[in-house]
């Protein structure tokens, strides 16, 4: 039903929400974002009393139902790491040939909530529309397991799908990463442990509304997005305290990968930002000082998405987004 309404007239969704059409400067709030906000007004989350566990379910049972594309298939694989063991979910296009490249997908979720079933009709849409397998790791959450914990499950899924390149049909030189927000930090943190290890290091990197700087949070994006969309302010905060073990961690590059002080020979970037998202600026100036060492870049802003909203296939305008995505990371792949 909902994917209907949002289909509407921008008059009329406008009209829905009880407000002017939102507007931030010269960005204007896409109209159906504008009504979904006002929707799940009564939705809000208390970050001073709410637990991991809590949110977890909540987010579970906020999922909208998963509308996947025709032809994907898929299987798990279960992968021993460190003091445990991951899921791996592998998703084949319905034509992919022998050696063909790969994308290795981080989820997003604030390093505490989400896993490869949250995410599940997103990274299938991306292995559709790139024509190659993606393989998404259910890396363990926080605070249960905090920094590096995730960092090192991905950097250990990432090896594993290396290691079994051949098993698993997939050129072993030709595999990229990717993620959204937590995922797009990990993803740009994976490549700065690999780097430092002199590891082979993915051939590119997606990284979608990414968090790159968990040192501040008074960038003008933080200001002009504290609350309302979405992703707020106090939620960074909240996520940031059950992720990191203490407060030194956050100017650690492996958690602000912002903050690194040589970004040489990194892989190229697919960069993403939302206009009206508190990560916009910190995913902008990455994609910037990524281009200072001399990494091929691609940087998009939607100017009227708030964070999101590649997960949000029901929103018009969302497949659009992710076809022009997907068409650039194909140049670096």
């Amino acid at each position: 039903m909902l994917q209907y309404i949002f289909k509407l007239p921008n008059w009329l969704l406008i009209k829905f929400s009880g407000k002017k059409l939102i507007e931030i400067g010269k960005r204007a709030l896409h109209p159906p974002y504008q009504l979904l906000l006002k929707l799940n007004e009564n939705a809000a989350v208390d970050y001073d009393s709410i637990t991991p566990e809590e949110f977890r379910s909540a987010f579970s049972q906020d999922i909208v139902p998963k509308k996947l594309p025709k032809d994907i298939t898929w299987k798990d694989h279960e992968i021993g790491v460190d003091g445990g063991s991951i899921k791996i979910r592998e998703y084949q296009p319905p034509v992919v040939e022998d050696k063909s490249p790969a994308l290795v997908y981080f989820h997003g979720g604030g390093w505490v909530i989400g896993d490869v079933d949250s995410h599940h009709e997103l990274t299938a849409n991306l292995s559709k529309k790139l024509g190659v397998k993606v393989f998404s790791v259910d890396y363990r959450l926080s605070p249960e397991y905090k920094f590096p914990v995730p960092l090192n499950d991905c950097n250990s899924a990432f090896n594993w799908i290396l290691n079994n390149a051949k098993e698993l049909g997939i050129d072993s030189e030709r595999v990229s990463v990717g993620g959204d927000s937590a995922g797009g930090n990990l993803s740009a943190c994976l490549c700065l442990l690999r780097k430092s290890e002199s590891s082979p290091m993915p051939k590119s990197q997606l990284l979608i509304y990414p968090v790159t700087n968990l040192s501040s949070m008074e960038t003008g994006s933080y200001q002009d997005c504290e609350e309302g969309f979405y992703l707020s302010k106090k939620s960074m905060e909240w996520f940031r305290e059950h992720y990191l073990n203490s407060t030194e961690e956050r100017t650690n590059p492996l958690c602000s990968p912002l903050l690194a002080e040589n970004l040489t020979d990194h892989p190229p970037a697919v960069i993403t930002t939302a206009g009206f998202d508190p990560l916009r600026d910190e995913g902008y100036e990455y994609s910037e000082k990524l281009k200072e060492f001399g990494v091929s870049v691609s940087y998009i802003e939607y100017p009227g998405y708030i964070h999101g909203f590649a997960s949000m296939g029901f929103i018009p305008g969302t497949d659009e987004a992710l076809n022009e995505l997907c068409a650039e990371l194909l140049r670096h792949i």
